[in-house]
């Protein structure tokens, strides 16, 4: 056919004029180029793979930031929660003042009369990472608000998170299983949580950073290179930078070491990775002011240390046993070594806590290993809520089908042990321990959890398109070196069960892919759903349907900053402090900081206190205004009434007169009429209940029936003596009272 038309063109070209031969003569341009374009862009398989991947993982990348937008898209650009605002607003001061300044900022604004000294009592990793992008915009002529920077730092840096999380799982495991741990960390609720745009908190860069040094540590371990143990140490820094977690950094990378050690996996790759990496990264770390010699002289870092030295230990044995002969000689002074190794090591550690100079683990430490220890010795870490312990039910509403995928990887990594996948299986049996010990730490587990479900998703295709494209035959058929005869019996017996295990394969992956169908239908509702509100903005359903928007605490923080004087102290419960600072500009007696447990106590003892007793502790403490939230209107369950018991423990641990079993009955929490008389006359009870008991909030119940709780209140008629209402917001979730000044003795 080819020749046929060949030919037809050539008479149909004899047929032409002198000057048309002449014209046709010329090349044509157009079609040489469409043909030299086609052929330079036939690529081969693997380019052809690389290029899929490529796009696939460009995809991930995109789909993880625009996730994270539906606050944005709902609501407008703003910052969520309370700790985010400190950030904002000391961002803000860096990108005014310069590095210099905020770095020797004393705030007189937090922790009147204390204040506070900034540079010192924070991890600046993520200010100074919003700070950068900001001013390279500035740099290329982005007119952009430092508050849209904040807003789209956490979406910018999980969109990265996505392509460390590829590299990862092709270290770990192959491509295949990188791409979907990209794709699975990219929507994953776990993640989401603290990443979603507004979300300007420390995890959302730590996560990043987080990740990014246990891929570059393992890097390092699977290469023995220097170049990749350097950048393990720097990513170490950028996350000592960013959050206290770092803490499980240098912990479970000792612990790491330790079972390679014990496993007979020493190594010199191990012996480089582990020295550069603690060596640089605690220099790099005692960099940041608020770590400092913790490092060297802390409890929780002496694992660290003690690591080090071992595997010097075991250098030095290793070096004993290439000099010498004898086999015997060698596993005795084996034996005296690593004994004397550690007792050495206990007995400096025994000095140096007995001494002082190593200082003991922190509560919050404790608290990890032992969930107990919170509630019955700091209760102020206890009464957040995010510090309790995890239900199952979070469990599945933040991982959802990769609960079941997580122990099928574990099968998977356990088959095939490597250096790197005993990594990812103790990161993702200790980080699965502490999240069930703390529902905060659901964040720090979720990476592991991506990876190893990544393992079993990948592996599990992989093995399902291979019997569905009938590789076991091609495999039995041609190990035929065998009889004829049980050749011919087992391929006879093969081609039988051949069209069951194409059958089941195919069902098989048509339920695989079915399950994570709906695992993406579930991320995308829990996050557009479930945290993708603000807290400072809340959001109901009315009783026909219609969207009901709440914006109580920015009217109430409006109204401070524009009808209270500049010099103003205002007290409220902890957990505002942050917010009324930032969006109020008023100085706050404590905030979210929590340094001080004795101030904190201080302010819970005057809620819990009669309202003349609490007037001589805010007269102390030269407070103005008073702040509570209050959710019996609207039944907003979070507010300072449903608080007030943590308020009341607090405080009794530092001031014996506080007891808490004078506000219960029974052992009861209650607010209605048969409320303990010191619940009913306190001063938090007073000013949430003002002028409440007029009020009715709900059709069929009578006046003073408190929502939130669902009871009507037990005392209506509320005196003030020593404060008077100042502001109260439209659907009563925030009121402001103004304290009266002490009249005049004569």
């Amino acid at each position: 056919m080819v020749g046929k038309v060949d030919a037809a063109k050539g008479g149909a070209k004899s047929l032409q004029s002198p000057a048309s031969n002449q014209a046709s003569s010329k090349p044509d341009l157009s079609s040489m180029s469409t043909t030299f374009s086609f052929k330079t862009l036939k690529l081969k398989t693997k380019q052809q793979e690389l290029l899929i991947r490529v796009t696939i993982l460009g995809l991930v990348y995109i789909l993880a930031f625009i996730t994270r937008l539906f606050s944005v898209l709902r609501y407008e650009s703003m910052i969520h929660e309370f700790d985010p605002y400190f950030n904002y607003r000391t961002t803000l001061y860096l990108t005014e003042k310069g590095f210099y300044e905020f770095w020797n900022w004393f705030d007189s604004e937090s922790w009147y009369p204390l204040g506070r000294i900034i540079g010192g009592t924070l991890y600046p990793g993520l200010m100074v990472t919003a700070a950068i992008l900001y001013w390279t915009l500035k740099f290329l002529r982005f007119a952009v608000h430092i508050r849209e920077i904040c807003v789209l730092t956490a979406p910018f840096f999980a969109s990265n998170t996505t392509i460390v999380a590829y590299f990862f799982g092709k270290e770990l495991w192959d491509s295949g299983a990188g791409l979907v741990a990209a794709a699975l960390i990219a929507i994953c609720p776990g993640y989401i949580s603290r990443s979603v745009a507004g979300s300007y908190d420390n995890e959302g860069v730590a996560i990043f950073a987080l990740l990014l040094t246990f891929y570059l540590f393992v890097k390092a371990v699977n290469t023995g290179s220097l170049a990749w143990s350097l950048a393990s140490a720097f990513g170490y820094f950028y996350m000592v930078s960013a959050w206290g977690g770092y803490v499980f950094i240098i912990n479970l990378i000792p612990l790491y070491v330790l079972v390679l050690l014990i496993t007979g996996r020493y190594s010199m790759r191990l012996y480089v990775a582990y020295n550069c990496m603690y060596i640089v990264g605690m220099l790099l770390a005692m960099q940041i002011r608020f770590v400092g010699f913790q490092h060297v002289q802390s409890g929780e870092h002496m694992a660290a240390m003690g690591v080090f030295f071992l595997i010097q230990v075991f250098y030095f044995l290793l070096y004993v046993k290439n000099m010498l002969n004898d086999t015997k000689l060698f596993q005795a002074l084996l034996r005296i070594g690593v004994t004397s190794a550690v007792a050495v090591g206990a007995i400096a550690l025994g000095v140096g806590t007995a001494s002082g100079y190593i200082s003991p683990w922190t509560g919050r430490f404790y608290s990890l290993l032992d969930p107990t220890y919170a509630k019955d010795h700091i209760p102020i870490i206890a009464s957040v809520s995010e510090h309790q312990p995890t239900a199952w039910s979070s469990f599945m509403f933040d991982f959802h089908i990769l609960l079941f995928l997580f122990p099928a990887g574990l099968y998977f990594c356990f088959k095939r042990l490597t250096d790197a996948t005993i990594f990812i299986v103790m990161y993702g049996l200790t980080s699965m321990y502490f999240a069930g010990v703390m529902v905060r730490l659901i964040l720090v587990a979720t990476p592991a959890v991506c990876l190893i479900s990544a393992i079993a998703v990948s592996a599990t295709i992989k093995n399902l398109t291979h019997a569905i494209r009938g590789k076991t035959s091609q495999t039995v058929s041609s190990k035929g070196t065998g009889s004829t005869k049980g050749l011919s019996k087992q391929q006879a017996s093969l081609d039988q069960s051949i069209p069951f295990l194409k059958n089941g394969a195919t069902a098989l992956l048509l339920g695989a892919f079915y399950l994570l169908s709906r695992y993406a239908i579930h991320c995308t509702w829990v996050t557009s759903e479930a945290y993708s509100s603000p807290s400072i903005v809340l959001a109901a359903r009315g009783a026909h349907g219609q969207r009901i928007i709440f914006d109580d605490y920015r009217e109430a923080y409006f109204w401070i900053r524009q009808n209270t004087p500049s010099d103003a102290k205002i007290m409220s419960w902890w957990d505002y402090g942050y917010q009324i600072t930032a969006m109020g500009n008023r100085t706050v007696i404590v905030d979210n900081n929590t340094w001080n447990n004795t101030h904190i106590a201080t302010v819970g003892r005057a809620m819990s206190s009669y309202e003349d007793e609490a007037y001589e502790i805010m007269r102390s403490l030269d407070v103005d205004y008073v702040l509570v939230v209050f959710g019996g209107v609207t039944g907003y369950s979070s507010d300072d009434i449903n608080k007030f018991l943590w308020m009341v423990r607090i405080g009794g641990g530092v001031f014996p007169v506080i007891k808490e079993p004078d506000y219960l009955v029974n052992g009861e929490y209650r607010v209605d009429k048969g409320a303990a008389p010191k619940m009913l006359n306190c001063l938090m009870y007073k000013l949430c209940y003002y002028r409440f008991g007029e009020l009715t909030t709900e059709y069929g119940k009578p006046p003073g029936y408190d929502r939130a709780r669902g009871v009507e209140i037990g005392n209506k008629d509320v005196k003030l003596e020593y404060l008077e209402e100042a502001f109260t917001t439209s659907n009563w979730i925030v009121r402001i009272y103004k304290v009266k000044p002490p009249t005049n003795r004569w």
